[in-house]
């Protein structure tokens, strides 16, 4: 052990992070500011990125023992939802068994996912050095690999976040979510196509993940692919080893190999559609603006910061839809700081609303079922054709 965490340490053994690409300008502007913060002065959004800082700063200084016993707490809670949930789908030919046992597994599945796939691959649990919750062995209960998902989320998304054209992540490829995005006749099945995603949401991400429109544009290379393929096959071959052979084959010693089978197949449908709303709440509702690449051409720290916070909206509710969302609830939050730990996301939350007050931006939030309407609403109306033309 003492061996792994030095390796860990050093950085020697274990793939690093890619970078993210880009670079911020050091003054200035870009050439055009979004819409919601053109009132702002190069020196105010200086200075509101100090500030963004200084609250960033702070919560690093104050980390330590309470942030690493809440995250083995999770873990802990976590692995024994996973055991009794297929502990008791082995005698899931008892209603009460497959009820108790699907249960648990979808509660633990949305923990893994969440609260903890989610926030360790974005680093936030690195600097307690321990290498069984880093983001560089890190991997989950999810069929896309978790460096692939660290490139075309870390890098790529927390970079461009909401910019048409460099953040792919507006329509994942498959939907139109932006008036910017040009429309087509497929476009008229926006709201199938989300439906159908959504129970299968962690497939679509596996694909996704592929990058296949980079190969076809002769941005990604035919091994980077093979590589990217070869991973997604083992990968998918090991979710389904322990969800729909291991569980259902035990369960077949007590006569529930079905019902195991359909308990795991209903577990990982709930986590799916669960994470896709909480995922298209935190993007696409009403308040979350998108932008033009002309809006971060040249763009600072400062301005970089303002994208986070007009880009996002939030999920307001009680502690445990917090917990469930893994925290992505304070989606603003989690933009401005991704590799903040999630528990602390909830004390930042007030000073960034705050801000944005003090600052004249938007600040969008709102409970699980408008944010979650709102979206929707978005897949439906941009399945249509603009109802006016759009001038060069």
């Amino acid at each position: 052990m003492t061996d792994l965490v030095e390796k860990v340490s050093e950085d020697t053994s274990v793939e690093k992070p890619r970078r993210r690409p880009g670079a911020l300008a050091a003054t200035g502007h870009p050439l055009v500011r979004p819409p919601a913060a053109a009132h702002l002065s190069d020196e105010q959004v200086a200075e509101l990125g100090r500030e963004l800082d200084a609250i960033r700063d702070e919560v690093l200084d104050r980390r330590g023992k309470h942030d690493a016993d809440y995250i083995r707490r999770v873990i802990k809670a976590q692995r024994a939802l996973e055991f009794g949930g297929r502990a008791a789908l082995l005698f899931s030919r008892n209603k009460a068994a497959w009820v108790a046992g699907t249960t648990m597994l979808s509660f633990a599945k949305i923990l893994e996912n969440m609260e903890l796939g989610h926030n360790i691959l974005h680093g936030q649990w690195d600097w307690m050095r321990d290498p069984d919750i880093h983001s560089t062995t890190w991997e989950w209960d999810f069929v896309t690999p978790a460096r692939s998902w660290q490139h075309t989320h870390n890098d790529l998304h927390h970079r461009w976040t909401n910019v048409v054209g460099k953040d792919r992540d507006v329509g994942y490829n498959l939907l139109r979510m932006d008036d910017d995005q040009p429309w087509k006749p497929f476009n008229l099945g926006n709201p199938l196509y989300n439906a159908i995603l959504a129970p299968v949401f962690e497939w679509g991400i596996a694909l996704y993940d592929l990058e296949l429109p980079e190969y076809k544009e002769g941005l990604k290379s035919k091994e980077a692919l093979r590589k990217d393929l070869r991973a997604l096959g083992l990968k998918a071959a090991k979710q389904f080893g322990k969800d729909y052979a291991a569980t259902p084959a035990v369960a077949m010693l007590t006569g529930s190999g079905k019902q195991a089978l359909i308990g795991t197949l209903t577990a990982n449908a709930v986590r799916n559609v669960w994470a896709h709303a909480v995922i298209f709440c935190g993007h696409f509702p009403t308040g979350a603006d998108t932008f033009t690449e002309e809006m971060v051409d040249g763009e600072t720290r400062g301005d970089w910061y303002v994208r986070q916070m007009i880009g996002s909206a939030n999920i307001s509710g009680s502690k445990f839809m917090h917990l469930m969302t893994g925290n992505l609830s304070h989606q603003v939050e989690h933009h401005l700081f991704p590799d903040l730990p999630s528990n602390r996301y909830h004390e930042v939350a007030p000073k960034i609303r705050e801000i944005c007050a003090r600052y004249n931006l938007p600040y969008t939030t709102g409970p699980l079922l408008k944010q979650v309407g709102s979206a929707w609403a978005k897949v439906f109306r941009l399945a249509l054709p603009d109802r006016t033309p759009k001038t060069s």
